[in-house]
């Protein structure tokens, strides 16, 4: 038994700081594992006592006559790591360190938990934690966490970076009577992290939804990879705190995460098909709705009301949302008419009018939902003097064990008279909610894990950027590193640029103004005069751009005087030339870039170029380690409205997607095989109906990598 089935499932598990006071941590976890009915062996540690709670006692690990599976740590944190190292000497497969005091606590902290983690090396021990509640499974059933009970048995998993989220969801579920298979309480990941236990549940037959809360992730690439994966298998609905910069040093300073983008993070999470929830309610809402819903066959979706204006409120959720509201068949208005009251509105959303007893909702219930144009059913409910919630809560129930295929979702719109309705239908799996927002965007998550699932089906085609000429980046930016530059000029961007394949009006550099008219006549007039120096980034604010250039004479006097006006302006500032570069015919603009993300890696991003991307922000983001097929990128593409123009948007010229493309695969590879360079700039690109030239191209590198 190794790995984290020493954790789930282990036969023996020992307690080290197990005490008799009821005040104490140690008293807690002996007491949980002992009402939770663990079928295993268990074994208080602790030097003072014989025995606690009727288990015989003993003093040390290394006493212990028999191999432990599981050793679950609760001492000073001074003491942990000669704990450690008796429970590896003693033959555990997994540590459970609920102690605090490591990495969130500062430089010693974290030396004594690098310590810590050399030890499990050593002895070849999983460890969860440090600084963490522990976990629970309630179909082993085992609960070794000092949490207060232990939940009901269900198929919703719950991993969380929070020890404190894990106590109040718990606590929380006991009134919702909401089943988990298991609870996680990462800690601060020192070995096991959230991948390793989304990995296990995605394995794991009881779970069949895994919730998270994150403030950070520990391998974003090893997560891209896992996850990407997984994100097919099962539904992964992630909370991920510190989106703000105050929340992220929040983050930081809880458990010393290293915290990506908040961008990086939406990128990273729908890659991998994981739904990132707005707010802890909607972690839960999804978490239900995957737990007890079937998966829904389309995004179409009925409404039963008896009450108008919560119907608008739905239908415009609905459509917000991305969904559709379903045409019924002409047999079904048909029945709906022959069995509603003439004032009821027989067309979608379903009005049954304030007065509707349960038999009326029945009636409709039945008539929409064999409708075969429904797959997706949300039933409101308003609490008037002649409703009756509980008896149509149960009629609700029926439909959904006659309609076992299609998902219902319950909207009681009210609070105290509609409790024992709401009990009735969350006791049985079905979710209820307060307001017909919360339940339209349910319908859309658990649609959107059906099409990332179906999309993950699909044949791709693998891009091939075919040879590329590694060894000329390689010189170039050993270069800009001997001169100690971590920007590379334009000629510089030019020459790596066509290194790999990537289309560029070629950039080159003159040292004089007779060099700079030599160079015109060369590629050709008109031409464009840019100020070469790796302090300036915004080259036209200090005059050093100048387009539209006719012939030499007029090259000559503009190099000369831009570089006169740059130098009095910027003395301190190299200045090694001027480039020239031939003008374009005139295409679509699109700007291709990357940003390097500290967790994830390179960020590649695509969309409208030119002077006004940052106003207009029509982009669209994806990592590079994910880039590697042609539908990946056209759908990267797709998501802009330069796509809609790139397809010949009111009669203007088609630009050339698949030069486009190849163009970002390109971008891409580079990105991943040269991890000195942090940032890319192509923009903008001009996009015409054969091809494709990128005009300006900034490069950004670190010198220490």
């Amino acid at each position: 038994m190794h790995g984290l089935n020493a954790l789930f499932n282990p036969e023996k598990v020992a307690v080290i700081g197990a005490s008799r006071s009821p005040k104490k941590i140690g008293n807690a976890i002996l007491h949980n594992l002992i009402r939770s009915r663990f079928p295993g062996k268990i074994i208080p540690v602790n030097p003072r006592e014989e025995e606690i709670a009727g288990i015989k006692c003993y003093p040390s690990m290394t006493e212990v006559p028999f191999p432990v599976d599981l050793g679950i740590i609760v001492v000073p944190e001074k003491a942990v790591l000669s704990v450690a190292e008796d429970c590896g000497k003693a033959g555990c497969k997994a540590l459970i360190v609920i102690t605090a005091g490591f990495k969130e606590t500062g430089s010693e902290g974290l030396r004594r938990e690098r310590d810590l983690v050399s030890i499990c090396r050593k002895y070849n021990m999983r460890m969860l934690g440090p600084n963490c509640v522990g976990l629970m499974d309630t179909h082993t059933p085992l609960n070794a966490s000092f949490a207060r009970g232990f939940p009901k048995e269900g198929n919703i998993s719950f991993i969380s970076q929070s020890g404190a989220m894990v106590l109040s969801i718990l606590d929380w579920s006991f009134d919702l009577d909401l089943g988990f298979s298991r609870f996680i309480s990462l800690g601060n990941k020192a070995d096991l992290n959230e991948i390793d236990f989304i990995q296990s549940c995605i394995e794991d037959p009881y779970t069949r939804a895994i919730i998270c809360y994150l403030e950070d992730v520990t391998d974003g690439k090893r997560f891209l990879e896992i996850c990407s994966e997984a994100g097919r298998k099962k539904p992964i609905i992630v909370f991920k705190a510190g989106t703000s910069s105050a929340g992220a040093r929040a983050a930081s300073s809880h458990t010393g995460a290293l915290a990506g983008s908040n961008r990086a993070y939406d990128t990273a999470f729908r890659q991998c098909g994981i739904m990132r929830a707005a707010e802890m309610n909607e972690l839960f809402e999804l978490a239900v709705a995957f737990a007890h819903q079937p998966l829904p066959q389309s995004e179409r979706v009925a409404i039963i009301t008896n009450a108008g204006g919560p119907a608008i409120i739905a239908t415009d959720a609905v459509e917000r949302y991305g969904l559709t509201i379903s045409r019924f068949e002409k047999e079904t208005i048909e029945k709906l008419r022959q069995n509603l009251p003439p004032e009821s509105n027989f067309y979608n959303p379903v009005d049954v009018l304030g007065d509707a007893p349960e038999e009326r909702y029945r009636l409709a219930l039945e008539t929409v939902f064999s409708d075969p144009n429904v797959d997706n059913v949300l039933v409101l409910l308003c609490p008037t003097a002649v409703t009756e919630p509980e008896e149509t809560a149960r009629t609700l129930l029926k439909i959904k064990e006659k309609y076992a295929e299609k998902t219902l979702f319950a909207v009681y719109m009210g609070g105290r008279t509609l409790e024992a309705g709401k009990k009735i239908l969350t006791g049985s799996g079905i979710p209820t909610f307060s307001y017909p927002e919360p339940a339209a965007r349910a319908v859309r998550g658990m649609v959107h894990f059906v099409r990332h699932v179906e999309s993950s089906r699909r044949q791709e085609t693998p891009v091939d950027p075919g040879p590329l000429d590694r060894g000329a980046v390689e010189e170039i930016l050993e270069q800009a590193a001997a001169d100690r530059r971590l920007v590379l000029l334009g000629h510089e961007c030019s020459a790596v640029a066509q290194a790999y394949g990537i289309p560029v009006s070629p950039i080159i550099l003159a040292e004089s103004a007779e060099e700079a008219g030599e160079i015109s006549e060369q590629i050709g007039f008109p031409v464009v005069l840019k100020i070469s120096s790796p302090r300036i980034s915004h080259k036209s604010d200090v005059g050093g751009v100048a387009v539209g250039l006719q012939n030499r004479s007029q090259v000559e006097r503009t190099f000369q005087s831009m570089v006169d006006r740059v130098r009095r302006l910027l003395p301190e500032v190299p200045i090694y030339g001027v480039e020239v570069q031939k003008m374009v015919d005139s295409g679509t603009e699109v700007i291709i870039g990357m940003s390097r993300d500290v967790q994830f890696g390179p960020l590649i991003v695509f969309g409208l170029g030119g002077i006004y991307v940052n106003l207009l922000e029509d982009v669209s983001f994806r990592f590079a380690s994910r880039l590697n097929t042609r539908e990946a990128i056209e759908e990267m593409i797709s998501e802009t409205k330069a796509h809609t123009i790139l397809r010949g948007y009111r009669g203007k010229k088609k630009g050339d997607i698949p030069a486009l493309i190849d163009a970002v695969a390109r971008v891409a590879r580079l990105a991943l095989d040269f991890e000195e360079i942090t940032e890319m700039d192509l923009n903008p690109v001009r996009v015409f109906p054969r091809g494709l030239s990128a005009l300006d191209i900034k490069i950004t590198i670190n010198r220490e990598k």
